[in-house]
């Protein structure tokens, strides 16, 4: 069955990578689990490993990983024979805005008053713009027609 050799913390290289290496005969297939839940490989959230005898090694890259990344990461290890699986504590970023507690019992977490705007409220605002920028757009194309209309003609005969 696999065995789980080494589960390294995340350092960082050119990416931040959880170092692994795993033995085992048949070559097991590789999965990861981030808080228990399975890991979808993206373009932020990669694994690179190369197989060597019954040795796989390689690393679970991160590109610029955030505080979303923050948890625990299980590399689970399975054959024909069996499966292993071992944890790590991955910490990359603190959040942004920490939650602020005072002398008093309750606690209070700041969030931005742009993140507060109501879907109808917004969708109102929206439609508020767009038809001022139609308005606009209309009285322009009717004082275009008009002043090559009626400007055209010169005053008083006079020739300019």
């Amino acid at each position: 069955p696999p065995r789980i050799l080494t589960l390294e913390e995340p350092v960082l290289h050119m990416d931040h990578c959880i170092a692994f290496a795993v033995h085992g005969n048949p070559a097991p297939t590789l999965h990861w689990l981030h808080n228990g839940q399975v890991l979808r490989e993206t373009e932020i959230i990669r694994m690179e490993f190369y197989q060597q005898g019954e040795v796989s090694e390689g690393c679970l890259l991160f590109n610029k990983p955030t505080h979303y990344n923050n948890g625990n990461y299980t590399i689970v290890a399975t054959n024909q024979l069996g499966s292993a699986n071992q944890t790590i504590k991955g910490h990359f970023l603190e959040k942004p805005f920490p939650v602020v507690s005072g002398l008093f019992s309750f606690q209070m977490q700041y969030t931005p008053n742009f993140l507060c705007i109501e879907s109808n409220a917004f969708s109102f605002q929206v439609s508020i713009a767009v038809g001022l920028a139609a308005f606009a757009c209309v009285l322009l194309v009717v004082l275009f027609i008009m002043i090559n209309k009626y400007g055209r003609r010169s005053k008083f005969g006079m020739k300019g």
